[in-house]
């Protein structure tokens, strides 16, 4: 993604805070994240659903340890939406590796599929066009 690196930006899945003697200062948080420009908050999302995705489609060094094609259709879409969504909201220069990883993701999910979808109805295709691979 050349010189751009976004930051970590990690929201719980649960409203309950941690159970622990040092939980984060909540104030704190917000004023940190009120701080963060849209874009980097745009593009880390986008970098975790790819790396989630990544792991559903067997990517990873565990391989089909945590593969799960259902979830990574999931994960798909959604970038691909997310994307589409973002287009005129995030230069070139931040989307154009977010696509370039997106179609990757695609087509390897296409590759891992045994009975692969029709051109234009594979994950995310609602939003790229079709996949050939």
């Amino acid at each position: 993604m050349g010189a751009y690196a976004p930051g970590p930006i990690v929201w719980g899945m649960s409203d309950t805070p941690p159970e622990s003697p040092e939980s984060p200062d909540f104030d704190s948080m917000t004023r940190d994240i009120a701080e963060v420009p849209a874009v980097e908050v745009i593009v880390t999302v986008a970098v975790n659903l790819m790396s989630a995705a990544a792991v559903k489609l067997g990517l990873t060094e565990e391989g089909d340890k945590y593969k799960d094609l259902d979830e990574a259709r999931k994960l798909v879409h959604a970038l691909a939406g997310l994307l589409d969504a973002s287009t005129t909201e995030i230069s070139s220069f931040h989307a154009a590796p977010l696509r370039d990883g997106l179609k990757s993701l695609q087509l390897a999910f296409r590759e891992a599929s045994v009975v692969p979808d029709d051109p234009g109805q594979g994950p995310g295709e609602k939003y790229t066009g079709p996949i050939y691979g």
